[in-house]
């Protein structure tokens, strides 16, 4: 079945226009809600339950009110959360052995645009297979329940706290993070409220920026996707580090105290070097399509398997469950660390690289400057029209050209995005000039098909 609405991380888009609408908030409500109903086989449960959880944009409030209408017309009870990270839900949705988890976030996209993310009882991303029963769902018409039948909506006061106390008990008793000064870039989203509060009550002194929301500015010139910003800081206030996570708290890319980005590929190696060196690695590591050449060369050195899946942390999460593994992660700061929790948590991930960084004796620049990444130059080529990459001649003979230029020293991928109407072009190599020169070849091929 085709997907028309969900992408690679549920479904995104521009608020106001289809499907980010009320209308389609209050249907999708519904259809996730039947389906739930539907697949209720245990009679001690009259209602199933849904934790529904948002980031801090505006439309937040709009988009949560129409998804609790569609899941109280069709019998499911409703927990809210407020704001919170993506990853708290998922950890409450368990908490509360509520059947689904609802995040209602464009993660790290600006404020204008809106979507949600499931989760499943367990808190993890839902297969594609739910996704698809929930499409057709929503070709059925709304049939409100009988009204002794509706279900009923409870706010979770104390969601906060059961988040932190979760996350700080991710790191060791034994352990502490005295003496470290950290800067905190919270993307004015999801964490503005929780992160600061975890590593400060871990010991760290912490400082932090982006942690301002007012429903216009989440990751606007912040946030992982703008590391530029921590870098300033973190130099200016002469930290240990920073620490940067994107709007819904899922992301995270860190800097080191003499101002180097860090990110998700290097920050996965930092975790899975303590983890070998303390005989405590369980199995291989999960990358994606755009992990860096360099790191996979690095875990071969460290004899650690490795192997790749396409982008998209829901097929890292798949891979490391079918291998009985347990870390692995992207580039751009999805890590997952299933020891830990269920899903990709940026807190998480920070805080496993921090006690890295603790059982090695290491700053996090000593424990990554050996590991220089290749270059690797990614343009984000914005499209009109749907293209078929691989029937395109023109994009094709490019890309085979760079690939025989590039020999074994590197590589190139292309793909479409799962959560944004751009076609991705990346190009990795040990030349920066050259990667940059044939990553604009490719991209100008792809414009002139759109």
């Amino acid at each position: 079945m085709t997907r028309h609405y969900f992408g690679t991380d549920g479904i995104r888009g521009v608020v106001g226009q289809d499907p980010i609408t009320p209308d389609f908030f209050i249907r999708l409500g519904f259809a996730i809600g039947s389906i739930l109903v539907k697949n209720n086989r245990d009679e001690k449960i009259k209602y199933p339950s849904v934790v529904i959880g948002k980031d801090t944009r505006v439309s937040g409030y709009m988009l949560e009110s129409a998804l609790e209408s569609g899941f109280i017309a069709a019998g499911v009870n409703v927990y809210l959360t407020g704001p919170m990270p993506t990853p708290a839900i998922a950890y409450l949705t368990k908490a509360l052995r509520s059947q689904a988890g609802i995040v209602i976030s464009a993660s790290h996209n600006p404020f204008p645009d809106n979507g949600i993310k499931i989760f499943s009882d367990a808190g993890e991303k839902l297969p594609d297979a739910f996704e698809a029963e929930v499409e057709s769902a929503l070709n059925q018409p709304i049939k409100t329940v009988l009204p002794r039948e509706l279900g009923k909506a409870k706010r979770i006061d104390d969601a906060e706290g059961r988040y932190v106390e979760f996350c700080k008990s991710t790191f060791p008793e034994k352990l502490n993070l005295r003496g470290l000064k950290i800067l905190l870039d919270c993307a004015h989203g999801a964490t503005y409220h929780v992160a600061p509060k975890i590593f400060s009550e871990l010991g760290a002194e912490v400082i932090s920026i982006g942690n301002e929301p007012n429903g216009f500015n989440i990751n606007l010139d912040v946030g992982s996707t703008h590391p530029n910003s921590i870098k300033e800081a973190t130099l200016k206030n002469k930290a240990d580090l920073g620490i940067a996570f994107d709007g819904d708290g899922d992301r995270v890319v860190m800097i080191d105290h003499l101002g180097h980005i860090v990110d998700g590929d290097q920050l996965l190696l930092v975790i899975a070097k303590a983890l070998k060196a303390k005989n405590q690695l369980k199995g291989g590591v999960v990358g994606t399509l755009m992990t860096n050449m360099a790191i996979e060369k690095a875990f071969h050195d460290l004899d650690i398997e490795f192997i790749r899946t396409h982008v998209g942390d829901r097929y890292v999460l798949e891979a490391l469950l079918e291998k009985g593994w347990s870390i692995g992660g992207e580039n751009s700061g999805h890590i997952l660390t299933l020891d830990q929790h269920s899903t990709g948590d940026a807190i998480i991930a920070s805080l496993q690289v921090l006690k890295s960084l603790r059982l090695l004796n290491q700053s996090l620049y000593e424990a990554t400057k050996d590991s220089p990444l290749y270059p690797q130059v990614l343009i984000n080529v914005e499209t009109h029209k749907k293209i078929d990459l691989e029937k395109n001649k023109s994009i094709q003979d490019a890309v085979k050209s760079v690939e025989e230029k590039l020999n074994t020293k590197g590589r190139v991928l292309l793909r479409a995005s799962g959560t944004e109407p751009k076609i991705r072009v990346m190009v990795e190599g040990q030349d920066l000039d050259e990667v940059k020169s044939y990553a604009n070849l490719i991209a100008e091929k792809v414009k002139q098909a759109t």
